[in-house]
């Protein structure tokens, strides 16, 4: 089963995924409201108005609720529950939330690896390839999830503080062993950069 991430960023990415859903669910409370008796008779009184002067020059331009444009609403992650259409929304957040640091060949690297990690590690599958993460991958393990109900959401590959050391942040949903199915989950995978048969490569580090 997965533990908790040791990542140092953890706290304040897990925070803006958790402020950005309550922004969500907010959005979607208000525009579900119905107008006011006075707000509709204030729009059936402007509909009669004639159409307002292009405004002239230095006039300032009208305000916009920054909850209505598209970034904002780009930006909110969905609620607990979206499914599949509302991965793209939690890449978008995780990406935002931690811009790249890597040259693109290492985190396609570092990203395979660290989904194979994390599948294994739910689900037991593929255990066998990472010995070193899992020594007990010779052994029947009960998996800890689902593999059909396993989904991982999202995932970004950055540097942990060095050059030779990198960390795959993965944000996943999955139904473990009671049947309970929870999506945001967070993981974290840490990597170091070594040296094997004359190239360079990313090794998974094990779990303590």
């Amino acid at each position: 089963m997965t533990t908790t991430p040791r990542s140092p960023r953890l706290l304040l990415l897990s925070t803006v995924i958790l402020a950005a859903a309550g922004v969500a669910l907010l959005g979607v409370q208000h525009a579900q409201e119905p107008p006011s008796p006075a707000s509709t008779a204030r729009a059936t009184t402007e509909a009669n108005v004639p159409p307002a002067r292009e405004p002239t020059a230095g006039t300032a331009p009208s305000r916009t609720s920054a909850a209505s444009t598209p970034s904002a609403v780009e930006s909110a992650l969905p609620p607990h529950g979206e499914g599949v259409a509302g991965d793209p929304a939690v890449q978008r957040n995780l990406e935002m939330a931690w811009p790249a640091d890597l040259p693109s060949n290492d985190e396609r690297e570092l990203l395979a690896a660290g989904r194979s990690l994390l599948r294994a590690d739910a689900t037991g599958v593929g255990r066998a390839r990472w010995p070193e993460v899992f020594p007990d991958s010779g052994q029947a393990v009960a998996p800890a999830f689902a593999t059909t109900r396993f989904r991982i959401q999202a995932a970004i590959a950055r540097r942990d503080g060095s050059p030779d050391k990198a960390v795959v942040h993965l944000v996943w949903a999955g139904m473990d062993r009671g049947g309970t199915f929870t999506d945001l989950r967070i993981t974290d995978w840490f990597f170091t950069r070594t040296i094997k048969m004359g190239a360079a490569t990313w090794t998974p580090q094990p779990r303590t």
